[in-house]
């Protein structure tokens, strides 16, 4: 299931997308517009700041904006920051691999073929979609 962090992440950046501008937007409004706790908003936004997507700005007019045009924003790159793997278990991970404890032939496991197909399903669908997908 998808985290609230990342569903808030994901309706942040798309309000921020869809004003269509780099004027830096308060934290509160996009809180109120997309119904968001502001306190847990704060901890979202500088996860995307650090990460690249966004910048900010200090005092008065200061707030957030998008630093990259919104087509140039993968959803795969938004997912893995917010949610962190895309893959549902750590044996079929791209960028998290981990060897299962439980299984001793990942070939022959019939979790890890199903795993596989899904974590591919996800990956077409994140691969297909930008920032801008979401807004227009």
């Amino acid at each position: 299931m998808l985290s609230k962090k990342t569903k808030y992440g994901l309706k942040a950046l798309t309000y921020l997308a869809s004003i269509d501008s780099k004027t830096p937007v308060q934290i509160a409004e996009i809180a109120k517009h997309e119904n968001i706790s502001q306190k847990f908003l704060e901890s979202i936004l500088l996860t995307l700041r650090r990460n690249g997507f966004l910048g900010s700005k200090k005092g008065k007019g200061g707030g957030y904006y998008l630093i990259k045009d919104p087509k140039d924003i993968q959803m795969t790159s938004v997912m893995r920051v917010l949610e962190g793997p895309i893959a549902m278990i750590p044996c079929v991970s791209l960028n998290f691999y981990e060897k299962c404890d439980d299984c001793p032939d990942e070939n022959k496991c019939s979790v890890h073929k199903l795993m596989l197909q899904v974590r591919d399903s996800a990956l077409e669908v994140y691969r297909n979609n930008t920032l801008a997908d979401l807004i227009s």
